[in-house]
């Protein structure tokens, strides 16, 4: 079929958007009902933008798990040599759930993570299924330590060449079980029935309009975080200045169709309500780069220090894991003056960079022999002051060296917190670095300079987590309505788990999946008698 075909027939299913979430909606819907559903997913991005977020991501999913047993069978990478070589600890239900509160400061909707939670270890293993080649997260989760693989965090599966790899298993997935994709075609209005019930889109494609329609609609159709004007109006001023990491499709506008049918926003739309992180002060500023892709972020400040334009310290850099604090941290860098900060590391600290973020091909490196040499390297990047700059490394390093000299049997293990502070008896920073504190004394020295980079917007729409069925104020179901991804609310509050986030998409997509072929099965049923 030429696209006027396709768009002027009718539509079991159409869904919006072709990131992880929708694809993953797709799936359940063709294999819930048979025959299966007619399927159409639409995407206002290009054919070589495809993918959504889901595209530039590391493409790791955390899930529920009792350990090797359970992941194991699901992974592609690990051989007989090295399988009794690694140490992987169960991250149970109540872990998982845990992680979700502790980090959302106890504000995540404990109905959605419960349903989260549950069922992250079917969705992988259902992924499997349908052709995602899991792989143990040996580069980015973990940590040899003692001639073994240490891994830390509870996120530990990702996919054969991140999110480039995971978008291409679903995306075949999808092409072979028959569902239509048709790119360029922009979603701008939701059609209701006289009964107020969903009933199709009216789309833009090649500067016309056509109404499209369809027993039920799936918005996967992502956040507002590549609109810096409503990242201004919600997030608040400075915001607009962030660099997009991703998509930039990713505009609000089925946000604001959803919410002039009456649906309910939930979550947070405040100055923490988004994923970001450290991002490379020399990105692309408005959309991802779609080759180097997740290699832009800077997450290797937990075994060095982040200095600020005025050479001061702004963050615990070793509060927690970095699963656990990269996706805050990027609002902490754009609060800072000029929104810009410095990642910094000695001789010993940079042999725990990850080549993918560090290497020379894919970022700016600031190189020197002294702290005062970097310092004034720094200063032609946007440090204004140079002098308070090595006075803040030179207090750190003191701190370091008395908490050696009163702790002497702590020792370095990056894959758990191991208490290795600046916090004494006889000296304490006022703000600490509560573990890994790695001295800065060995050259040559590194800097590298950073920016926030926002990654998805946290509120969204409220929904029903049986159906994913989208909601009104007044507390009732918007008939053929779902929603899934990154346009759902509640879940995340100024920070969240690393890896949830696709996780969630997963979830909630093939519920919503699920609903909406049943609800075409039924359909076709009444039209039957």
């Amino acid at each position: 079929m030429n696209a006027d075909q396709i768009l002027t027939q009718h539509w079991d299913i159409l869904i919006i958007g072709t990131g992880a979430a929708a694809l993953s909606s797709a799936l359940s819907a063709v294999e819930s009902t048979s025959p299966p559903p007619s399927i159409l997913l639409i995407d206002k991005a290009p054919l070589d933008w495809a993918g959504g977020n889901g595209y530039f991501t590391a493409g790791a999913y955390r899930t529920r798990h009792n350990g090797l047993k359970d992941i194991l069978p699901i992974v592609s990478n690990v051989s007989d040599e090295i399988k009794d070589k690694i140490d992987l600890p169960p991250y149970r239900a109540e872990d998982f759930q845990h992680d979700l509160q502790r980090v959302t400061g106890g504000r995540s909707d404990e109905v959605l993570g419960e349903y989260l939670v549950r069922e992250s270890l079917d969705l992988v293993k259902w992924l499997k299924g349908h052709g995602v080649d899991w792989w143990l997260s040996f580069r980015r989760q973990a940590y040899q330590v003692d001639g073994r693989w240490v891994f830390w965090g509870g996120l530990h599966l990702t996919v054969k060449d991140g999110g480039k790899g995971l978008i291409k298993n679903l995306s075949d997935a999808v092409e072979a079980r028959g569902c239509t994709v048709l790119h360029d075609t922009a979603a701008r209005r939701l059609l209701t029935n006289g009964k107020g019930a969903v009933c199709g889109v009216e789309i833009e494609r090649d500067g016309k309009t056509v109404d499209v329609r369809a027993t039920s609609v799936v918005m996967c159709a992502g956040g507002f975080e590549a609109n810096p004007e409503l990242r201004k109006k919600y997030l608040g001023p400075g915001w607009e200045q962030a660099h997009t990491r991703g998509t930039p499709y990713n505009t609000g506008d089925m946000l604001g169709a959803a919410v002039a049918l009456g649906a309910k926003t939930v979550g947070d739309f405040s100055s923490g309500g988004c994923h970001s992180v450290a991002w490379d002060a020399y990105s692309p500023k408005d959309g991802g780069d779609r080759e180097k892709t997740n290699e832009f972020t800077k997450s290797g400040y937990p075994l060095g220090l982040m200095l600020n334009a005025e050479g001061k310290r702004f963050v615990d850099e070793g509060i927690d894991l970095r699963n656990y604090t990269y996706a805050k941290f990027g609002r902490a860098i754009l609060e800072q003056p000029q929104g810009i900060a410095f990642q910094l590391w000695d001789k010993d600290g940079q042999k725990w960079l990850r080549e993918e973020e560090y290497r020379d091909e894919i970022v700016h490196k600031i190189c020197a022999d002294s702290i005062g040499e970097l310092a004034r390297k720094c200063s032609e990047e946007g440090l204004v002051d140079a002098d308070g700059f090595v006075k803040t490394v030179e207090e750190y390093n003191n701190a370091v060296a008395a908490h050696r000299e009163e702790h002497p049997d702590v020792k370095l293990n990056p894959a758990v917190r191991d208490g290795l502070s600046t916090q004494s008896s006889k000296k304490q920073l006022t703000l600490a670095k509560s573990n890994w504190a790695l001295p800065i004394v060995q050259p040559p020295f590194l800097a590298v300079k950073v920016t926030s980079g926002i990654t998805f917007t946290f509120g969204g729409l409220q929904i029903n987590p049986e159906n994913a069925a989208v909601m009104r104020e007044d507390g009732s179901e918007i008939e053929g309505l779902h929603c899934a991804g990154e346009m759902v609310g509640g879940l995340f509050y100024s920070n969240y788990p690393g890896g949830s986030g696709l996780t969630a998409g997963g979830v909630f997509g093939r519920r919503a999946g699920k609903a909406a072929a049943e609800r075409a099965e039924c359909s076709r049923r009444k039209e039957k008698l």
